[in-house]
């Protein structure tokens, strides 16, 4: 599997955190916490080419 490490502040800390994304599935969404805060946020994302071309962090309301 290939991975791209792309960077991002996290939408309940502000912290700078960073995920690994795998560019070979055109387009995924999931749950991943916070490594700073624990809190979960959802990442969606879309790839083309192996390169990351969009990518959404939001809070789960809770």
């Amino acid at each position: 599997m290939f991975e791209v490490e792309v960077e991002l502040s996290c939408p309940y800390c502000a912290a700078p955190i960073t995920m690994l994304l795998d560019p070979t599935v055109p387009a995924q969404r999931y749950v991943e916490d916070c490594e700073v805060c624990c809190n979960p946020i959802e990442v969606a994302y879309t790839a083309n080419d192996e390169s990351v071309t969009s990518l959404d962090a939001r809070s789960i309301e809770q």
